[in-house]
């Protein structure tokens, strides 16, 4: 039960990339859109296990996605206020969100080592489908030099975060 909902999110996240691959590029707005909601959900989901774990290393984990995924809307936010653009719903962010708010729904129901488990799982699965999402279609799809930039520079803390919760998954068997 626990990986079927990190499956479903990314299966969520994959389908609606695939979606955009097949139709009409994301505008830039959309791919605004789409980061903004991608870091609100692994924010609030950090924020869920600050409070709810008793695992340190998966707290310390949670901070770092808190402080690293603010960051990163922050500059989102800046660059878009920058461009006049304003950040624009999309199937892929309205289903990002969806994703986000079942996860946080289903680690609200779930203890010890069950949550932490459960919560690095999804971090796991999250950060590939958000790797993926910007390999495959925001990256490619900005049109805006700064914007596209911005997607590359922050692309390795992404990696970083996919590796660091793979090691944690692998130290909580």
């Amino acid at each position: 039960m626990k990986k079927s909902l990190a499956a479903a999110l990314s299966s969520l996240a994959l389908a609606s990339t695939a979606a955009f691959a097949q139709g009409a590029a994301p505008n830039d707005a959309q791919i605004a859109g789409i980061v903004v909601t991608a870091n609100t959900v692994d924010i609030d989901a950090g924020k869920l296990a600050q409070k709810q774990s008793k695992n340190k290393d998966v707290q310390q984990f949670a901070k770092q996605m808190v402080t690293d995924h603010t960051g990163v809307n922050k500059q989102a936010t800046a660059l878009v206020k920058k461009l006049k653009v304003k950040p624009a719903d999309s199937d892929t962010s309205k289903s990002l969100k969806q994703g986000g708010e079942q996860n946080i729904s289903k680690l609200k129901g779930l203890k010890g080592k069950d949550f932490d488990k459960a919560y690095i799982d999804n971090e796991v699965t999250y950060h590939q489908a958000v790797i993926d999402a910007l390999d495959k279609t925001l990256i490619p799809s900005a049109q805006n030099a700064e914007l596209k930039d911005t997607l590359v520079k922050v692309r390795p803390a992404f990696v970083a975060h996919l590796d660091h919760a793979k090691s944690l998954q692998q130290s909580i068997k």
